[in-house]
């Protein structure tokens, strides 16, 4: 019950203009992931054919999602790099046919600028970037762009982010390089109001580091900015539970529940409908906003 008062009221007047399709933090927000990958780590190559995840993007918005997030390359531990045009050959054709029959907004998961300009205009409103838009040309491409930016804390690149992490202060480290990062964004002209945090669960951190940054959301989340959250299936509900991808359902929710609880503004998820159920019980038990 206790960490019922960590949730930021701000929150509840935050809202994201999408394109045009409004994302209010009125309760904590669902993000359905739909990955056009045939590596990622949960359901790569589940979502290649395109009828197939336009079904899915559609399953996850009846199912309570807020916002699906597409993305056509792999972040996961040693993942290999995709050219920007088998990136935009999985994802623009996607968008295309996504977005029309949608009422709830899109994000690109992307940290390319050509890919970034290409999804926006094909009908995605968000930008999503593992990279926090240090890439070359993505923070300009951003802030012309006008849609809001969720920036993503990770120590090094996908291929070698794991190995043997090290931080001083994991929770320190990680909300000053998103203050940071927030800070350049504002300088370019993307005002404050259209910026969200990532503090990257898994990327580039270990169990103990990622368990560290989770008690410290409460910090993080009072800085003003929302906050998305995403542990969904990721390797630290493995080590916790002693279960493969396929066994982490349980983990996640919970997780994600303890998250909303704490007064995360978005949870990043493979599992809508279950993810869903368990925020309307937290809330009706007086736990979260969700």
């Amino acid at each position: 019950m206790t960490l019922k008062n960590h949730a930021i009221t701000n929150l509840n007047t935050h809202t994201l203009d999408c394109a045009g399709r409004e994302l209010v933090f009125d309760r904590t927000r669902i993000m359905g992931i739909l990955n056009l990958t045939p590596d990622s780590f949960s359901d790569g190559g589940k979502w290649l054919d395109k009828t197939a995840a336009v079904q899915h993007a559609l399953a996850m918005q009846e199912a309570g999602a807020d916002i699906i997030d597409i993305g056509g390359e792999s972040t996961r531990p040693g993942a290999g790099a995709v050219s920007l045009q088998e990136e935009l050959d999985r994802v623009i054709p996607v968008i295309e046919s996504i977005a029309p029959q949608l009422q709830v907004p899109v994000s690109i998961d992307t940290s390319k600028p050509e890919v970034m300009c290409e999804a926006i205009a094909a009908g995605a409103g968000m930008i999503n970037d593992v990279y926090a838009l240090r890439m070359p040309g993505a923070l300009g491409t951003a802030a012309r762009l006008g849609v809001p930016v969720c920036l993503m804390h990770m120590l090094g690149d996908p291929r070698v982010m794991q190995n043997s992490p090290v931080y001083d202060d994991v929770a320190k480290e990680v909300k000053d390089f998103l203050l940071e990062r927030a800070k350049r964004c504002e300088e370019n002209g993307i005002p404050r109001k259209m910026i969200v945090l990532d503090p990257g669960f898994g990327f580039g951190k270990t169990l103990q580091q990622n368990i560290e940054l989770f008690h410290a959301l409460p910090d993080m989340i009072s800085s003003g900015y929302p906050v998305l959250v995403g542990v969904s299936r990721k390797s630290m509900i493995g080590q916790l539970t002693g279960r493969d991808i396929e066994g982490r359902l349980a983990g996640s929710i919970t997780a994600a529940a303890l998250a909303a609880q704490m007064g995360a503004g978005i949870i990043r998820v493979h599992d809508v409908a279950e993810t869903r159920d368990a925020l309307k019980v937290a809330n009706a038990l007086g736990l979260t906003r969700a």
